[in-house]
């Protein structure tokens, strides 16, 4: 691919503002594709995840960077795998995407994860902390505190948590446990002590509360910082009609002017969340995690769907990498020749010019999120 564009993606180190640590454990075929695809694995089901569009893209893109040619069958592919051993395959997909900053969700991660300390060393990065606040409550939930005193020590738990240094903003994983149907008022201390009564009673393992969630996502306002909400894909957790970020317009308006929202994922709701972001001053959207799922082909198609609306300065670049390092390469890579293509296509048709192009491909890989984030003032 050619063009001032490509080459100025090319060359720009990323910011990925949302991702995860990557697995330090050795693979085999079951294990690998238990990681690969949002599904899981379906033993004697003859269903593989390298039969999909991101398994295609893993053996299109990654096995190069494995010295393998393009398109290798999947068993070459896990064989070189093994061989080069999880801290090699680590460091070269890690090292191929570029990345300059690194926002690392610890709220999450499968066995054997990198902290977010190693994943930069391995990717020759710097890494921030994204504090996920339903695992802050489960882990006062297993203190086993009193349900009339939850509510303080709740929001005392999350503002030490983001206290820490290197901490730059919190995530709440609401699209998976309620939904984003909820009553956009501030719950009163009553309500929120009922609720935690019931959720306590049964053990606090799971916040799954919509009291407790309302709860959690303004104390996520009163701590300041960016709030991160998954919405939109994920895995069979998820009830995807609940996960539509439209749902939240009245608690956005409620909210207008306090903390920056940051909208994961979206897809199949990237134009719901760029309407969102076109009307409200505070969101900010990805499309981060259905990049290497619909793989580089594809990219452009959804990037386009959520810039149709959109400010150029709200759109950021995240991986949602989780688990294997190619998602760090396939991410990177998908979004640089997705919003690449776009940009380059608009430019040559004469609709853009080409230091606008090039401003706008700045802003959405690292430019964007060093505002909302503000990692100059992070120690």
């Amino acid at each position: 691919m050619g063009g001032a564009v490509h080459e100025e993606l090319a060359a720009l180190p990323l910011v990925d503002h949302h991702c995860h640590g990557v697995t330090t454990a050795a693979l085999d075929r079951p294990g690998f594709e238990a990681l690969l695809g949002e599904g899981g694995r379906w033993p004697g089901s003859g269903l593989s995840p390298f039969d999909t569009p991101l398994g295609l893209a893993v053996r299109r893109h990654c096995a190069p960077l494995l010295d393998l040619p393009r398109h290798a069958p999947a068993e070459e592919y896990l064989a070189r795998r093994a061989d080069l051993g999880a801290a090699e395959v680590n460091r070269r997909f890690l090292r191929a995407a570029h990345t300059a900053v690194l926002c690392v969700d610890t709220g999450y991660a499968p066995a054997g994860a990198t902290p977010p300390g190693q994943l930069a060393e391995a990717a020759g990065a710097v890494a921030y902390e994204v504090v996920r606040l339903e695992t802050v409550a489960e882990a006062v939930a297993a203190r086993r505190v009193e349900p009339d005193a939850y509510p303080e020590a709740f929001r005392a738990a999350a503002e030490a948590a983001v206290r820490r240094p290197g901490v730059v903003a919190v995530k709440s994983v609401a699209a998976y446990r309620t939904g984003f149907a909820l009553d956009p008022a501030r719950p009163t201390d009553a309500e929120v002590t009922a609720a935690a009564r019931r959720w306590l009673a049964h053990g606090g393992a799971r916040l799954a509360d919509p009291v407790l969630e309302r709860h959690l996502l303004w104390t996520a306002v009163d701590l300041g910082l960016p709030l991160q909400l998954h919405a939109g894909f994920g895995d069979a957790d998820l009830r995807l009609h609940r996960a539509d970020p439209a749902l939240l317009t009245d608690w956005l308006r409620l909210t207008a002017g306090t903390i920056a929202v940051l909208l994961l994922h979206c897809w199949p709701y990237q134009r719901q969340a760029a309407y969102l972001a076109a009307v409200f001053e505070q969101v900010h959207l990805d499309v981060g995690l259905t990049l290497h799922h619909v793989g580089p082909a594809r990219a452009r198609a959804v990037l386009a769907e959520a810039l149709e609306i959109a400010p150029f300065r709200k759109l950021l670049y995240s991986s949602d990498a989780c688990g294997p390092a190619e998602f760090h390469a396939l991410g990177a890579l998908a979004f640089r020749r997705g919003l690449a293509g776009l940009l380059q296509d608009l430019v040559d048709a004469d609709e853009m010019a080409l230091r606008d192009a090039l401003q706008i491909a700045r802003w959405a890989g690292a430019e964007n999120a060093r505002r909302v984030y503000r990692f100059s003032a992070v120690s």
